[in-house]
């Protein structure tokens, strides 16, 4: 696992700096502490960090074909790596290491893109052929590894996160308030936009080329449910059956590591698959790591004690408490380039901080949900349909939002008043954008209020990505339209950025069993009712595990990674909020209304609203801006 950096030069009386290539690189030092390495010609820079996980001793990046006419800079792990060297040993080519580096770019020469294809693995690389002058740069099927991108008027640059192209002087640094408008909602800015203007990610299943005719981007994958709609009847057997092989294959190839290999265990039914399988097939006592909270709505450390004992690992228990918090809050922008209003990048954080004082590698459960329709709220749709038609539209948009704010606030997890507001703040939008409500902060007209009049005619439609991603969705199903935008929206976006900045911020490397892509194909022809039967998601995974683990682990409620922000937030970040969000700031900064902005405040505090979300994401936000911009 490493972080890489690029620059092409556009004009030939503007060579590539070292200074410039080395502040790049340098900025993802924590993405690789082991070692570093540029190549450099006055026409193109490659640099990268290096976290040894595979071939330790020779696998220094970058790295050169056989007569270095081509060099790659790799950040990843490529599972089926040992096959594919024998592939391209039996094609002639030869090797000066034993690292899954120099097997893409062998197989890169042989097969050009399609060699995409014959990859397992996670991966974001960049490869630079000196014959064609071309720069070929790609991002794997589920975009677990990221690539940033942008052009400047010089300089073609690149780097595995946005703090990464600002270390370059091209570079501007200037809000795209259409983007800071989707902040504000999906509390991330989707793939491909950033929260700077004419800076781009690299979208799951996408290469891009850049020659001397320009910059074309080409998608080789993406999701397709299709086959799932018409698959019916199906043997349950045979599919637990399909499943569990599956499972253990998947989990097997990603235990290839010449280090040890740990597991994050929260006690939920996809964390404990992994472990399940990692205990079965790792060969060692495997190392497991949970944190606990105080708060006990927000605990779930007993889940992972149980599954821990009932596997025979050996296991790690860290309790969480608000000074840990506070001691990182305040520094959150030096790992986060861009704002980012998911809470649960804060437990993950110290998480990673913890496992990685043990290890270098842990496998984890994400894209468990987005694959087998884990989220409640898939079969809060389900519901929400059946409250639409028994339920006479003036009780559903007069009465019941009336009757909701008599509910008492809670500041616990997912208290009742949250999920019934949130219910029903979803009448009257479209399917997707009630989807999304529901996971995310501020609605259009929070917006409205929270933003500057002069500023809104440059936000844009806060839904457009929505709709651009929804172009390329070819099922029938709603239900399986919403797991289409989840895998290319939220998984992307907020899931897999969360998990790569929190645990890459710590040099160790996390990989996803579930999106694996054999478990991806698998998902994807399996049909919906065997991932959301009636109200229950993961239908299958669970009858699957149901022989593994416990029932008491297999059937417990699905609980995110979350921690008592609304309690911190009125209490000991009552300060740090406070002064951020102070009238003189927000007055300087230009942006935002100040009396909105202390009327949340207000509410909060006092117990009258529960707005943990919307306070959140504005901390994280000028955090951020005051990192990066000012």
């Amino acid at each position: 696992m490493c972080g890489i950096s690029g620059i092409i030069s556009l004009h030939p009386n503007n060579p590539v700096e070292q200074k410039s290539l080395t502040a790049m690189t340098d900025a993802i030092a924590h993405r690789g502490p082991d070692d570093q390495g540029i190549f450099i010609t006055p026409e193109v820079g490659l640099g990268a960090r290096r976290l040894s996980i595979i071939d330790l001793a020779s696998g220094h990046q970058p790295i050169s074909n056989e007569n270095e006419t081509m060099w790659i800079v790799f950040n990843g792990e490529i599972y089926n790596y040992q096959a594919l060297r024998d592939l391209a040993a039996q094609k002639g080519h030869t090797f000066k290491t034993k690292s899954d580096t120099e097997v893409i770019l062998h197989l890169y020469e042989e097969f050009g893109d399609d060699c995409l294809h014959h990859l397992s693995g996670i991966f974001a690389f960049a490869i630079w052929d000196d014959r064609k002058k071309e720069l070929f740069v790609a991002k794997d099927k589920m975009g677990v590894k990221p690539v940033y991108y942008t052009q400047t008027k010089n300089f073609f640059v690149l780097g595995s996160e946005m703090k990464v192209l600002m270390q370059h002087p091209e570079v501007n640094r200037e809000i795209n308030l259409s983007s800071l408008n989707q902040y504000l909602t999906f509390e991330y800015v989707p793939t491909p936009g950033t929260i700077l203007k004419n800076v781009f990610r690299l979208e799951a299943g996408h290469f891009l080329r850049h020659n001397t005719s320009g910059l074309k981007l080409q998608k080789y994958w993406q999701p397709d449910l299709r086959e799932s709609e018409i698959r019916y009847p199906v043997n349950l057997e045979e599919e637990k059956e399909k499943l569990y092989t599956t499972l253990e294959g998947v989990v097997t190839e990603e235990l290839v590591s010449d280090v040890p290999v740990g597991v994050f265990l929260s006690g939920g039914l996809d964390s404990s698959t992994v472990a399940a399988f990692m205990a079965r097939n790792a060969g060692r006592q495997v190392n497991s790591f949970s944190i606990a909270f105080k708060e006990t709505s927000f605990d779930e450390s007993r889940y992972a004690r149980k599954v821990a004992n009932l596997l025979e690992l050996k296991h790690h228990e860290l309790t969480v408490d608000s000074q840990m918090v506070l001691d990182l809050i305040p520094n959150i922008a030096n790992y986060l380039d861009e704002p980012f209003g998911d809470s649960s990048f804060i437990p993950t954080f110290i998480l990673s901080r913890f496992a990685s004082q043990h290890v270098k590698v842990v496998l984890g459960g994400d894209g468990s949900d987005e694959l087998f329709a884990g989220y409640p709220t898939l079969a809060a749709h389900r519901i929400f349909s059946i409250y639409q038609k028994l339920c006479p539209e003036i009780i559903r948009t007069k009465v019941l939002p009336g009757l909701s704010r008599l509910f008492p606030v809670s500041f616990k997890d997912i208290s009742f008043d949250f999920k019934l507001g949130r219910f029903l703040d979803g009448e009257g939008r479209p399917l997707l954008e009630r989807h999304h409500r529901w996971l995310g902060s501020f609605t259009d007209a929070e917006k409205k209020s929270l933003i500057r009049p002069e500023l809104h005619a440059e936000l844009g439609n806060t839904f457009d990505p929505i709709y651009h991603q929804n172009k390329n969705y070819f099922a029938e199903n709603d239900l399986n339209r919403v797991l289409y935008n989840d895998l290319k929206m939220y998984l992307e976006g907020d899931i897999l950025f969360k998990v790569d900045r929190a645990s890459m911020a710590n040099s160790l490397e996390v990989r996803v069993p579930f999106l694996n892509r054999r478990m991806v194909d698998l998902a994807m022809n399996l049909p919906l009712n065997l991932k959301l039967n009636r109200l229950t998601g993961k239908y299958l995974l669970k009858k699957t595990m149901s022989s593994v683990l416990p029932d008491e682990i297999v059937n417990r409620p699905k609980k995110g990674f979350n921690i008592p922000i609304a309690h911190w937030l009125a209490g000991d970040l009552r300060p740090l909020l406070m002064d951020f969000m102070s009238s003189s700031r927000i007055k300087t900064q230009g942006i935002f209304n100040s009396s909105f902005i202390e009327n949340l405040l207000q509410e909060h505090f006092t117990k009258k609203r529960d707005h943990r979300k919307l306070l959140w994401t504005l901390l994280v936000f000028q955090l951020w801006h005051q990192k990066y911009l000012e």
